[in-house]
């Protein structure tokens, strides 16, 4: 997991590619701003470190109506509920064409939640529209910082406090990735909680309720938030 710094220098076919994805996020932004929502997008697409592969994460940080978010969003190709561990939070995707993912959470996020996604770099449509990249850890591990040619990047194991201060993150959240993906690497991948794919004919709160009622582990952590 150690990571020899780098520069890394993007060609005009990754900058093309990097412009085609922001649009596309910005559009779908705009669209949830004018239903009343504050979106963010987070990861590679708010860093620029793209793949051909990659997806446009939007996440919306606090508890909302999926009836509202869906009629502005409309025709998904999925919706699931996803919860990561019992005690994290129970989170909605909606999954859109074009490799898009909006996320919002059933309850209120804990400060170290809302921190998972300034760790990868989170970005407003302001940022978008401006053409600003901000930094963020990837899956490696590695510290993402733009630069005006492409960007550079350091190894996170042994500079958790540094790289923390340049995220303004916790330190506890830079430990708390580094045992959770270290781990993930020696004893592969252990898949989340809780999946569940919704029907067409179901919402994500009457769903969310049913896994309340019928999880006593999802119970707890509702009550413990005060949900």
């Amino acid at each position: 997991m150690l990571h020899e710094p780098r520069e890394v220098l993007y060609d005009q076919e990754h900058w093309n590619h990097l412009q085609n994805l922001r649009s596309e996020a910005l559009g779908n932004m705009s669209k949830l701003e004018s239903g009343g929502f504050k979106p963010f997008v987070y990861g590679s697409v708010a860093r620029g470190d793209i793949t051909k592969s990659s997806d446009i994460d939007i996440i919306i940080l606090r508890p909302v109506s999926s009836y509202r978010l869906e009629l502005v969003l409309k025709q998904p190709i999925k919706r699931e509920l996803v919860q990561a561990t019992p005690s994290m939070v129970l989170k909605g995707h909606i999954h859109l064409p074009e490799n898009i993912v909006v996320t919002f959470p059933l309850f209120k996020l804990r400060p170290r939640e809302e921190e998972f996604y300034r760790w990868g770099g989170l970005i407003d449509s302001n940022g978008l529209g401006s053409e600003t990249r901000v930094r963020g850890v990837d899956k490696r591990l590695v510290l993402i910082e733009p630069t005006e040619t492409g960007h550079l990047e350091h190894g996170v194991i042994g500079k958790e406090q540094e790289v923390s201060k340049k995220l303004n993150v916790s330190i506890g959240i830079a430990q708390e990735r580094v045992r959770v993906l270290t781990r993930r690497d020696n004893v592969g991948r252990t898949g989340v909680y809780l999946t569940r794919t919704l029907n067409e004919d179901e919402s994500f709160e009457a769903v969310a309720k049913n896994l309340q009622d019928s999880d006593p582990a999802l119970r707890r952590t509702i009550q413990r938030r005060g949900g």
